[in-house]
């Protein structure tokens, strides 16, 4: 198997040159970017195994980018940024982004998240009929799901939720991004209405609903699909 490409960009050169050493150093190949106009040609045309993209780049910043690649490719992309606040964060999932960093962050801590994506990535197949998690088994063919081989009864929507989820495990998903997977378009309005159905499927997934183990919470940003082991 070939060395995985990544493309690292940031207009400072410090972090790039820091980024790419301990990259390197994990047998990763890197191609560094220092403006969004030359990261955005060399990720269409050299199409890398991942991105790490900064927020704030000269000529065209990290969401434009993030979102013109997203509907070009499915490359993994992880933002590095250094505005910490919700808003932000939830943009850099809406437009597309796998996860976020905000700086200053650890090369430890970036390459633990590269791992995990990259770990995430390989093992999505196109299309999963049978998805296990924990003691949770979700056929998406006969849309139904057990838990420890006891039939739950779920809703459609409850269903759709849990299915979009269960396919991306540890990944975390915005509210809009739960309504469009489930409606086909997202709306503003009806943001706060997935947090009535998160709250429904708890009572029927989860051992303990007031301490999820499945569904968990990302304050201010969503909610991610764990193993059901961690609570």
């Amino acid at each position: 198997m070939g060395k995985k490409t990544i493309l690292v960009v940031d207009d400072e050169e410090q972090i790039v040159e820091l980024l790419s050493a301990y990259l390197e150093r994990e047998g990763y190949s890197v191609i560094a970017a220092y403006d969004g106009r030359t990261a955005l040609d060399i990720a269409l045309r050299e199409k890398p195994d991942l991105i790490l993209l900064d927020l704030m780049l000269p000529e065209i910043n990290g969401f434009e980018i993030c979102r013109l690649v997203r509907s070009e490719s499915p490359i993994p992309i992880i933002m590095l940024t250094a505005r910490d606040d919700e808003m932000d964060k939830v943009l850099c999932l809406e437009v597309g982004a796998d996860d976020y960093i905000t700086k200053p962050f650890s090369p430890r801590e970036v390459l633990a998240r590269v791992r995990a994506v990259m770990r995430r990535v390989s093992s999505e197949p196109v299309e999963k009929e049978r998805i296990k998690i924990g003691k949770l088994e979700i056929d998406t063919v006969k849309h139904e799901v057990t838990k420890s081989g006891t039939p739950i009864q779920l809703t459609p929507t409850e269903f759709k939720i849990l299915e979009a989820m269960a396919k991306s495990p540890g990944r975390v998903f915005t509210r809009l991004q739960l309504i469009d997977y489930v409606q086909g378009y997202s709306f503003e309005g009806y943001e706060r209405t997935i947090d009535a159905h998160i709250k429904n499927l708890r009572q029927k997934v989860e051992d303990n609903p007031k301490n999820p183990s499945y569904i968990v919470t990302v304050f201010g940003v969503g909610y991610r699909m764990e193993d059901g082991e961690s609570a």
